[in-house]
């Protein structure tokens, strides 16, 4: 189910893995990637998944913004999770669910990071962010998105992913197994 990602050689996907700048998101699931950056807007701290030296995960207390078109994160220089991303930039990002409603859904994006090392890039952000300084800056290029809504009949949740050059799945999960996946035909609404 999940699409071959796509990019040409020498672009910010082939740059990323196969990962894609916040923009190409945005491009090509605008509705889903709207509803995403609203969860990543509406609080503060979020958890991210980075890999450790040996390969096994570890889960940090993380802020992310977006400055200009992309989605980035920042990080007090050297702290275990700049070290991770630097290493292997492969992450995870789950928004902070809020007060447990799941209102406005639960999203997760998944990528790689690229560290920003061009001055004038991080003198603007310093000018825009006001970071803590001395930090480090990853720009987070995009594999996957999710988003998990619970429906409005409160029956089952919905389920929206995205893969760069792919359109939005969607699936229809109940209680029961297995989940349905839901066409242009047949949509239901966010919860």
């Amino acid at each position: 189910m999940r699409a071959p990602s796509s990019g040409s050689p020498g672009s910010a996907a082939d740059a990323g893995g196969g990962a894609v700048p916040w923009r190409r998101f945005a491009d090509e699931a605008p509705d889903l990637a709207g509803a995403v950056r609203d969860r990543l807007l509406a609080a503060r701290h979020h958890v991210l998944a980075t890999l450790r030296r040996d390969g096994s995960p570890r889960v940090s207390g993380t802020e992310v913004d977006f400055h200009g078109p992309d989605l980035v994160l920042g990080s007090l220089w050297g702290a275990v999770k700049a070290q991770d991303l630097r290493r292997d930039g492969r992450f995870a990002v789950h928004a902070n669910p809020g007060d447990g409603s799941m209102r406005g859904g639960d999203a997760k994006v998944a990528g790689r990071a690229v560290e920003v090392r061009d001055p004038a890039e991080l003198r603007a952000f310093v000018a825009a962010a006001r970071p803590l300084e001395p930090f480090q800056l990853f720009r987070l290029l995009l594999t996957q998105a999710v988003l998990t809504t619970p429906a409005a009949d409160g029956q089952h949740i919905l389920v929206e992913s995205w893969w760069p050059g792919s359109p939005v799945v969607r699936f229809a999960r109940f209680p029961s197994y297995p989940p349905r996946r839901l066409d242009d035909q047949d949509p239901a609404p966010r919860g």
